[in-house]
């Protein structure tokens, strides 16, 4: 999936949504060999940035958010729209699409 690259200052997620500022991949193996940029994995933890107002349900009212700003989640790994915003990469997800979050 190709990345979309934004020239904006804010972004605001709409319904479920979650704006997550991805974290930076291995550098190196743990025995120590370094990785090029080709055999580096996508990362799956990140750091949330921002959140929608929720889903909303058959009623209208809205469901309230399970995670919120700051926390570190961990989230599926073909999941989102890679999004570059200067020289930071960010994934906009949706709620179901994160697994947990992670201290």
């Amino acid at each position: 999936m190709a990345a979309v690259s934004l020239s904006v200052s804010t972004v605001k997620p709409l319904g479920d949504r979650v704006f997550v500022k991805v974290s930076a991949s291995e550098e190196k193996t743990a025995g120590g060999i370094l990785l090029p940029d080709t055999a580096k994995e996508k990362p799956q933890v990140g750091e949330v940035v921002q959140t929608g107002p929720g889903k909303r349900n058959d009623d209208g009212s809205r469901t309230e958010m399970e995670v919120k700003i700051g926390d570190k989640v961990l989230y599926s790994k073909y999941a989102g729209t890679d999004i570059k915003l200067g020289s930071d990469e960010y994934v906009l997800l949706t709620e179901k699409d994160i697994l947990a979050v992670v201290s």
